[in-house]
């Protein structure tokens, strides 16, 4: 078990804030998908988007890579794709399931009423 300290604080810049409320301003980019590829909180990049809308923080002047924009875009488009496909995939298993408990059912009916009828 680890010793109880002191907790360990990280200090950003405020251009690496600044970059963050902008890449979390993209069109089709959610705050959470932000926070978590910057391995920060996303109640801190909620504080954050707070204080530039307060001027606390200026982002005026910082300029987003184009690359790495169309990057998260991607990511994004990515993480739909996958959530739609793993929900197809459960659909398809349970489909799998009622289809073969269905035939397992039939099948020992019928073999119950081939044996009657002789």
């Amino acid at each position: 078990m680890p010793k109880p300290g002191p907790r360990t604080t990280y200090k950003y810049t405020d251009k690496f804030k600044a970059t963050a409320v902008k890449l979390s301003q993209l069109p089709g980019v959610q705050s959470n998908d932000v926070a978590e590829s910057l391995c920060i909180h996303p109640l801190m990049l909620s504080r954050w988007r707070k204080q530039v809308r307060e001027g606390l923080v200026m982002s005026k002047g910082i300029d987003l890579d184009s690359e790495t924009a169309a990057e998260l875009k991607r990511l994004r488009k990515l993480e739909k794709a996958h959530k739609r496909l793993l929900v197809e995939h459960q659909i398809l298993k349970k489909a799998i399931e009622w289809d073969s408990k269905r035939k397992q059912t039939s099948s020992s009916s019928s073999t119950i009423t081939k044996k009657n009828s002789r």
